[in-house]
């Protein structure tokens, strides 16, 4: 079993650190305090093709696998911008995904070639307040009006919805009560965020305020048929084939949060003095650091493991969801321990880590929480009684 990245890997990996380290604290701080969108980051990426990096190529794209995908997002969160960094071009490299799987032709010829540019810019519509977790009961419903849909409703926590022209939306279009299964009579459309039919409020948040996160008022919007994604009624199992690879990426990206939070403990560690001696050399500073490293590195073979079963077409559902688990629980508590070691300073905003610390936070209960990943091992892999 050879654990080494092949070229291709490691030019991708090179390439993402020579571009992610152009922009610097000062950078990213300023942003996340003006919650403005980093487009100098982004086109930066854009302009070099990285954005099409998992479209196919017959759209434009690179067409690479999610490890490609994972080893660039996780190295981009492996710098000063960490998750807003990653997040800025997450959604535009893996939104489009259901798209790709399960949109029809004139679909995917309309639109990827635009999303490979990094010029079409998509969000992602499906969680509600009011159902939370069991996405059976959006309320968010389209109806049937001759040869299009009419859709209304109201979504919550869409990332960079104030930069897109579109959404992958998840709306009902058979009643619940009416369908044969709970998680069936969901349809997934490509709506275009239409300012007279739908309204845009940020949500004022912890962190990660460089990339915008909104809540969506959707009153009478028309779609074509045309833009259905799927089958309809099917739209949930269409988002399915999004799930998995959206969780290993998150795993990358949670690793390389950890370890930038981790760089910067261990060299203020070795730097800073206090009673003649670096603080390093006292094991209650050494001692949590290392405990971070190997649990760092474990969390990376996880998620690479997962990434590498995708992509040969395996199914990945419990490698996936655990890599997410590990890797967010292990940044958060390496981004904490970074903060620790600062003291006092770790509180500041100069010098970063407490940044880290609030981005690190979201991955532990976005895009879905550990609690339910441990309900879905202890039910699936285990084989122990549903608990809900």
């Amino acid at each position: 079993m050879d654990f080494s990245f092949d070229a291709e890997l490691e030019s991708i990996r090179h390439e993402a650190r020579r571009l992610a380290d152009g922009f610097d604290d000062d950078y990213w701080r300023m942003h996340d305090e003006k919650h403005e969108f980093p487009w100098d980051f982004y086109n930066a990426f854009a302009e070099q093709g990285w954005i099409g990096i998992a479209v196919p190529e017959a759209y434009g794209g690179a067409g690479m696998g999610v490890m490609h995908a994972a080893v660039l997002l996780g190295t981009v969160a492996h710098s000063a911008g960490v998750q807003n960094a990653a997040s800025a071009l997450h959604l535009s490299i893996f939104g489009m995904g259901p798209v790709v799987h399960h949109g029809s032709e004139e679909l995917k010829r309309r639109t990827l070639p635009a999303t490979a540019s990094g010029e079409l810019h998509v969000s992602f519509g499906v969680t509600e307040d009011d159902a939370g977790t069991d996405t059976s009961r959006i309320r968010t419903f389209a109806r049937r009006d001759g040869s299009r849909w009419i859709v209304n409703g109201k979504k919550i926590w869409n990332s960079k919805a104030q930069q897109a022209a579109k959404c992958l939306l998840l709306a009902r279009t058979t009643p619940r009560e009416e369908s044969a299964k709970p998680l069936h009579g969901m349809t997934l459309f490509l709506i275009d965020l239409d300012p007279d039919h739908v309204e845009i409020r940020p949500i004022d948040k912890c962190g990660r305020n460089a990339v915008n996160s909104n809540e969506l008022f959707i009153h009478d919007l028309p779609v074509e048929d045309a833009d259905v994604v799927g089958e309809v009624g099917q739209g949930f199992r269409c988002l399915l084939d999004g799930l998995n690879p959206e969780r290993i990426v998150l795993a990358a990206e949670s690793v390389g949060i950890g370890r930038q939070a981790l760089d910067k403990a261990v060299h203020y560690a070795k730097e800073r003095e206090v009673f003649d001696r670096p603080i390093g050399m006292n094991q209650a500073i050494a001692h949590p650091l290392a405990d971070s490293h190997s649990e760092l590195e474990a969390a990376e073979l996880l998620w690479q493991k997962a990434a590498w079963a995708f992509d040969r077409g395996e199914s990945v559902g419990a490698l996936a969801n655990m890599a997410k688990l590990r890797a967010s629980e292990a940044a958060f508590k390496a981004c904490d321990r970074a903060v620790q070691t600062f003291g006092g300073m770790g509180y500041a905003k100069e010098c970063n880590v407490e940044r880290y610390w609030r981005e690190s936070r979201m991955s532990r209960i976005a895009p879905i929480s550990n609690e339910m990943i441990l309900n879905y091992v202890s039910e699936h892999v285990l084989g122990l009684p549903r608990s809900y």
